[in-house]
């Protein structure tokens, strides 16, 4: 007799916490769904951002170049290969 007063006590206690838990879980990931578009515009933003960092880079590698070919340190020919990989990387 107490066994199953104990039961059917346990029983409905273990399912709410069980439903509480799972609802949690769900409201997490709708969260995450939802938080999604932002981080993807974030990451847009951060990569038009590496874009004006790189073409910085670029400018400032040509400009380097363009120093040591003034200074006479490179020939005409090696600063054109130099700028041509450059470019193309």
């Amino acid at each position: 007799m107490e066994k199953i007063i104990f039961f059917s006590l346990v029983i409905p206690i273990l399912a709410f916490v069980i439903y509480l838990g799972g609802s949690a879980i769900m409201k997490g990931f709708s969260a995450k769904v939802s938080n999604r578009p932002n981080k993807l515009e974030e990451e847009d933003q951060g990569q038009s951002q590496n874009i004006t960092m790189d073409a910085d880079q670029l400018s400032g590698e040509l400009n380097r170049l363009n120093e040591l070919l003034k200074n006479g340190v490179l020939t005409q020919e090696e600063f054109e290969k130099a700028k041509k990989k450059i470019l193309d990387n």
